[in-house]
């Protein structure tokens, strides 16, 4: 987690992320790039780099305009970085491209660790209709990605929540959890199961347990939560346990199967108020 990518549209989520990135790099040794993204018309032939205006005139003069005033923002959160956490190496870009793409592409190019991003809160109508930059990125970023939602001025975490049903695919986040306890070495780690009953709780914690020593995890308890449904049940219970940050895994999708199929990570990771890092299974 030495690598970070922020991606901005300069929102007050956004600044949060940054927050929480700048603290993370603090701690990790790290550095962060912050990322914005440009929507260039077509016909612009405008690039960051700079070079000579071709196609539609008023466009480009639109286009050159947008990218000085986007220059001077970055330049203001990139000295705003410096004065919050002035050890903490922080490089801006700015892309002409469309959102999803560019971030790919960084992630790639840059080797990212991990994308951290701020996320809104939407409502279920919202969400139906409204598919975000931040759930895209979830679903199709090879790295984990964090979201915040929330002022993250004090990024510590003293509870550490990783909910899953402890499946052999659940081992994938081991590698995330053990860092994230070595940055946090204070931190409780709670893992989590959340069941429809309470004659399931015998068979969760036998398989929590088996988890834990294969992987030798230390500063554990074993969570059996019950809740009809997990998108509701492990917020519900990251509140009860006064958790800092969740960790889920999360499976990729196409939009369309997405749109008929929601995932129970993202679902978390856009109405939890904690942050909540996914990691793809």
């Amino acid at each position: 987690m030495k690598n970070l990518l922020v991606p901005t549209d300069f929102s007050p989520e956004a600044h949060y992320a940054l927050e929480a990135a700048l603290q993370l790099a603090h701690r990790s040794g790290g550095h962060i790039t912050l990322l914005h993204v440009v929507d260039a018309p077509p016909a612009s032939g405008i690039a960051t780099s700079g070079g000579m205006p071709s196609g539609d005139g008023l466009n480009n003069v639109y286009m050159l305009k947008l990218l000085q005033a986007t220059k001077r923002r970055m330049h203001e959160w990139m000295a705003e970085a410096r004065q919050l956490m002035p050890d903490v190496p922080v490089r801006d870009l700015v892309l002409t491209a469309e959102f999803e793409p560019a971030v790919l592409k960084t992630i790639q190019e840059h080797h990212i660790d991990l994308v951290v991003m701020g996320a809104h809160e939407h409502t279920s109508w919202t969400r139906f209709f409204l598919d975000s930059h931040t759930e895209r990125i979830m679903r199709l970023a090879p790295c984990p990605v964090l979201t915040v939602k929330h002022p993250a001025n004090d990024f510590t975490v003293q509870h550490l929540v990783f909910a899953s049903d402890f499946t052999a695919e659940a081992d994938r986040a081991v590698p995330g959890l053990k860092q994230l306890q070595a940055l946090f070495p204070e931190a409780t780690l709670h893992l989590l199961d959340v069941v429809p009953s309470a004659d399931r709780h015998g068979a969760a914690l036998h398989s929590i347990e088996h988890f834990a020593r294969r992987h030798q995890l230390m500063h554990y308890e074993a969570d059996v939560f019950d809740a009809p449904r997990l998108s509701t049940g492990i917020p519900r219970f990251a509140e009860q346990a006064h958790a800092d940050l969740v960790v889920m895994l999360t499976h990729g999708r196409s939009a369309l199967s997405h749109l008929f199929q929601s995932s129970t990570s993202e679902a978390v990771a856009l109405h939890a108020r904690q942050p909540v890092m996914t990691v793809h299974a």
